[in-house]
């Protein structure tokens, strides 16, 4: 909710636990106050100034010199105004000046919006609307705030116009800033590589400038568009932290100051190093929008926070929070080297197992034997696999959907499509480009080029019944230049490339809603909430190695569902690693996500395939509460010899892991759970023991104590009915 403006100065947003406190000061400047846990009253009274030397004065702030913007909490920092911190805006005036002087003009509330062009969160809640002028250069700026009561979140971007004659320049626009003023904090942010996403890193935040970024045009391997700032003490369950997340999939940069005073300043946003935007008379600039949560209740609470959110308020797909078909790709089963009868093959052995979706992998299309050839020519290769709609009919009487996987962002240069459009691709003028797995990447940033793919892409899904989309994405941009553009526009090109992926996104999605779209980038290269708003899942790595990808989603965890995490079991040794480990370990690692195989099953004896259709039953029984229930991490895999977590809908709490060391000798590990009713009694299925969710709680219950490593472990309980619980 929106707590009513005094007299148009003070304003408050809250949601069920937290105060987010802005106003305008007597120069009509934004100041932020407060974000942080509801206090019944304004909190400005924590701030005092005082002159600090080399730290200017705005005019209208005459002699006064304890007014510095260098040193005051600002809602919108902007370039040009005497703060030296960070800023969120900065726009080049026609006369080559980088400078805008911004003062409140206005607020209203109006109905939440969507933002053109651009993912974005739904509610029926209103939107608080702020709007600041720059009187010289007539450049305008609404602050957009949204409020999610019950997920305790709040929602930011920016809209930029220009009301003046003269056309400026966007340097720097980012979505959102949070001033933190003078505390003590550290940063968890979640770095990485291709096979090794989004590894848990937590740092004390110190004095100067740290940023977390991509600048590959998509939001990447290597970092996530998400921090997370927390007080030293702060434990999965107790103390104050605060979660920064951008829905976007481009280039991002999330930086990060702590000032002359120790005052810490986040701002996030488009990445400035490859983005600037030419913004003609009455055009307006739109931002993505940042999403912030706050908990004073530990890290937990601020996960399952954005887990709620995501759900409700940013997957729009209608199959988002359904129970999800166990399917299986056949990838690392051949690769290139398939023909229709082999496919059916692997088909028929994976339907008498009990799996529901059989999923064609790269090759299907073109001449594409390798990954050097024949991507972007979207045309059934009948030579390889001949109908397509009669294979898929095979495939539907054995029982199973049909899936598909497609990279439409991409192209080969052994190539029709490369061959009849070379002026479709990115390349620099006069300049051999560069390739990355041997492929060029499409010009998104071009209408025509998105019109195209689309066509080709959408007649293949109107002509035949395929359930399920792979939408990947094998490469990071670089050479970045556009033949639409001029050569002052051209920094414009990463984000149009970007806006150019949301709209095949959004025409593909919303043509075909009943289809089940997957997206990837070499796993998990494009992971971010903006993804998730038009495709309910992401292929969360390439490396399906059980112990591996407990590390990865754990990491994920922090801010994405587990109904987002696409988890296969796949062959051993495992292609990314050489590990051996076993079916079941390879099952509950998969578990903690949307399932599925990735392997070839006419390999398998009879007794692992009756394991695998035990693995299937068992997850179509128990798959409810692990997509939609509540996710507790119950351990700290980088600390802990171990892998644990939780999922609770109320009615059944499960525990699953993997050990990932038996040393000698040595006694059971006790492993607590969380957020049960304390009060209530739940019956352990196996053993048939009964315990008190206080006792789980506080005394937990006792590992495995089985020999060997990388050991998989599950407990279910059954809450009992009120009858049978004991005080």
């Amino acid at each position: 909710m929106t707590n009513e403006q005094l007299n148009q100065a003070e304003f408050e947003l809250q949601t069920k636990n937290s105060s987010w406190q802005f106003k305008q000061d007597p120069y009509q400047i934004l100041q932020h106050v407060w974000y942080g846990p509801k206090t019944g009253m304004d909190m400005s009274y924590l701030q005092e100034w005082h002159d600090t030397g080399f730290s200017g004065q705005i005019s209208d702030a005459g002699n006064d010199r304890t007014y510095s913007l260098d040193t005051r909490m600002q809602e919108i920092p902007v370039e040009g105004t005497g703060d030296y911190r960070i800023n969120s805006l900065a726009i080049r005036q026609a006369d080559g000046s980088i400078a805008s002087d911004l003062r409140f003009k206005s607020a209203d509330h109006q109905a939440k919006q969507p933002l053109k062009g651009l993912p974005h969160s739904f509610s029926e809640s209103e939107n608080l609307n702020i709007t600041l002028m720059d009187e010289t250069s007539q450049l305008e700026v609404v602050l957009h705030y949204s409020t999610f009561e019950e997920c305790d979140v709040i929602a930011r971007s920016m809209t930029i116009t220009n009301k003046g004659d003269q056309p400026v320049f966007i340097e720097t626009a980012d979505s959102a800033s949070l001033d933190f003023g003078l505390q003590d904090l550290e940063m968890i942010h979640f770095y990485g590589r291709h096979n090794m996403e989004r590894e848990y890193q937590c740092v004390p935040v110190t004095n100067g400038i740290t940023e977390i970024s991509s600048k590959r045009t998509s939001s990447s391997h290597q970092h996530n568009p998400a921090v997370i700032f927390k007080n030293p003490t702060t434990t999965e369950t107790s103390g104050n932290c605060w979660g920064i997340m951008l829905m976007y999939s481009g280039s991002f940069a999330i930086r990060t100051e702590k000032d002359q005073h120790n005052q810490i300043r986040v701002s996030a946003g488009i990445n400035p190093d490859t983005f600037e935007w030419k913004l003609e008379p009455g055009q307006s600039f739109q931002t993505p929008e940042a999403i912030f949560s706050f908990s004073n209740q530990g890290l937990s609470r601020l996960s399952k926070n954005f887990h709620q959110f995501i759900r409700d308020h940013v997957m729009r797909s209608p199959l988002a929070k359904k129970n999800k078909p166990v399917l299986l790709n056949n990838w690392e089963a051949t690769y290139f080297t398939f023909t229709k009868e082999k496919l059916l093959e692997i088909a028929k052995s994976a339907a008498e197992m009990g799996i529901d979706l059989f999923v064609l992998d790269d090759g299907w299309f073109g001449k594409r034997d390798s990954d050097m050839e024949g991507l972007g020519d979207w045309d059934v290769n009948k030579e390889k696999i001949g109908d397509l709609g009669e294979l898929i009919d095979g495939i539907k009487k054995l029982g199973m959907q049909f899936g598909l996987w497609i990279e439409p962002e991409m192209v080969s240069e052994d190539s029709d499509l490369y061959r009849n459009h070379p002026d479709w691709v990115i390349q620099m003028p006069n300049r051999s480009p560069i390739r990355n797995r041997y492929q060029l990447v499409l010009d998104f940033s071009n209408p025509e080029v998105v019109d195209y793919i689309y066509e080709k892409i959408s007649a293949i899904l109107r002509a035949h019944d395929i359930s399920y989309v792979k939408w990947d994405m094998n490469r990071s941009l670089s050479d970045l230049y556009t033949k639409t553009l001029p050569a002052d526009r051209q920094k414009e090109m990463a984000h149009r490339y970007v806006l150019g992926v949301y709209d095949l996104a959004n025409r593909l999605t919303e043509e075909f809603p009943e289809i089940l779209f997957e997206a990837c980038s070499g796993g998990g290269g494009r992971f971010d909430a903006g993804m998730l708003y038009y495709m309910p899942q992401i292929w969360t790595s390439d490396d399906t190695d059980a112990k591996e990808r407990t590390k990865i989603q754990f990491g994920t965890s922090f801010f994405y569902p587990v109904s987002s995490m696409g988890a296969h079991v796949s062959a051993v040794p495992n292609h990314q690693t050489g590990r051996i480990t076993s079916l079941q370990t390879r099952a509950t690692a998969a578990m903690a996500g949307t399932f599925g195989y990735e392997l070839d099953p006419t390999s398998f004896d009879q007794e692992e395939k009756d394991l695998i259709k035990e693995q299937i039953a068992h997850f179509h029984d128990i798959q409810n509460t692990i997509l939609n229930g509540e996710y507790d991490r119950l351990s700290h895999p980088y600390k802990d010899s171990y892998s644990a977590w939780q999922f609770n809908d109320g009615k059944r709490v499960i525990v699953h892991g993997i050990r990932y060391e038996k040393r000698p000798n040595s006694l059971r590990q006790p492993i607590e759970l969380r957020n049960l009713n304390e009060d209530q009694m739940y019956k352990e299925t196996k053993s048939g023991m009964v315990f008190s969710g206080k006792a789980l709680m506080n005394g937990g219950i006792l590992l495995p104590g089985e020999l060997g490593d990388n050991y998989p472990f599950e407990f279910i309980f059954e809450a009992l009915p009120e009858k049978n619980n004991q005080n």
